[in-house]
């Protein structure tokens, strides 16, 4: 009699075993579908963002068409130089390799100001942009050596990204390249754009950085709760290094001018922006990708110790969530410092050649400005860690019906 009753019990935890997995799988399935059409969302929305005009798409140049062109010999005997710097003309025998002028050998000037950054040197062979200027009647009045021509490398190096990363992530890869295209056409089409029309530049990066994260960690996580934890992790800390930035960019008393080709900006008729606050939302934009990578890795890593163990306590998940964090931080904040300290190692080395004192260096408004940038940025990753392990511990809480483990299951049930 008891072995009956057992058999039933068996059979009944059998079927039951077989309508999880089936629920699990249908579930699997739903998602999957979300995902794609979420997907495709995106890639409306990317479509619609290359369509939509920013309001500045006028024509600096009037009557002017830019061409790519070869150059075919150079003539460098109106350059003089001092020291390491070259002034003067170098003249261009160019053939023209696209535009209305196409085909057409003319004569190009490569104007050389002194200045190491901006100058320009080229050699028969070397191709160039080139802007040319036309009358009224459409002739060729004057062409302009802009610079080397780099958009087919460019090209070269998007489209070895693209195919080493579809390569080895597959699907998720294809998403990460919609989450990427999204991130640029929304920082290009609205957030410049809405900064040069005046809008308050810390609510615009608010705004925006959210959306990105938003549509970034549902793009890779899919609509699950890590992905839901990651983005209210997010989102917290977001505001909180957006109060930061503001706060100590006010105490440390630096001027959004430090920016480089700021200041231009204000003399091109731009008056009404506060480059100041752009600096500050610079802040924070810079970091929301460290924020939501760092917030997306610990919701992972709580959601597998959860379907593991899935006895585990709210207490438990927290201190699980906390330990994670603390290891991921500390590569993640080291991270950001060296890729903050490489925009001014130059900076650094001039100050150092000359023999400055280190306390003179650190107080110094571009290195001041630089400190501001890096440790408000990873201190807004120290921050994120404890919110998400906190928002974890609330969303995965204890279920009273074990988890199944769906690999070992797969063996055990009988068609």
């Amino acid at each position: 009699m008891k072995a009956k009753e057992n058999k039933k019990v068996d059979e009944k935890i059998h079927i039951k075993r077989k309508i999880d997995i089936k629920t699990y799988f249908k579930n699997k399935s739903i998602l999957e579908k979300r995902n794609i059409i979420f997907s495709i969302i995106c890639i409306m929305a990317i479509l619609v963002l290359l369509l939509i005009p920013t309001g500045f798409e006028k024509q600096i140049y009037n009557n002017a068409e830019s061409v790519k062109a070869r150059v075919i010999s150079t003539d460098e005997s109106s350059i003089y130089e001092t020291g390491l710097i070259k002034q003067g003309d170098q003249i261009c025998k160019i053939e023209i390799l696209n535009g209305s002028f196409k085909g057409e050998t003319v004569e190009a000037v490569n104007l050389l100001t002194g200045k190491l950054e901006v100058d320009k040197m080229f050699k028969a062979g070397d191709t160039a942009f080139v802007l040319l200027e036309k009358s009224n009647d459409g002739e060729l009045v004057f062409a302009n050596m802009v610079d080397h021509y780099r958009l087919n490398i460019e090209i070269l190096l998007v489209g070895l990204f693209v195919t080493l990363l579809v390569i080895f992530s597959g699907s998720t890869g294809v998403r990460t390249i919609i989450s990427f295209a999204f991130t640029l056409l929304c920082i290009l089409k609205i957030f410049v754009p809405m900064l040069l029309k005046g809008y308050h530049p810390m609510v615009v990066a608010l705004v925006i950085g959210i959306m990105i994260s938003t549509v970034t960690l549902i793009l890779v996580a899919g609509f699950t709760k890590k992905a839901y934890c990651a983005i209210a992790g997010t989102i917290l800390a977001s505001l909180a290094t957006c109060v930061l930035a503001i706060v100590f960019g006010n105490l440390f008393k630096i001027h959004g001018a430090v920016m480089q080709w700021s200041e231009s900006l204000l003399y091109a008729g731009y008056q009404n922006i506060d480059l100041t606050l752009i600096y500050q939302s610079g802040i924070y934009l810079s970091c929301s990708g460290a924020i939501l990578d760092l917030a997306i890795d610990i919701s992972a890593a709580i959601e597998e110790l959860v379907e593991k163990n899935p006895d585990i306590s709210r207490k438990e998940i927290l201190i699980s969530g906390l330990n994670i964090g603390k290891s991921i931080v500390g590569s993640q904040t080291t991270t950001l410092l060296l890729a903050y300290m490489g925009s001014f190692i130059a900076v650094m080395m001039v100050y150092m050649a000359q023999g400055t004192p280190l306390l003179s260096i650190l107080n110094t408004k571009f290195i001041s400005s630089e400190i501001l940038h890096t440790f408000v940025g990873c201190t807004g990753l120290v921050i994120v860690s404890p919110l998400t392990a906190i928002i974890c511990s609330y969303v995965y809480k204890l279920n009273s019906i074990k988890k199944i483990d769906i690999i070992n299951l797969k063996d055990k049930v009988v068609d």
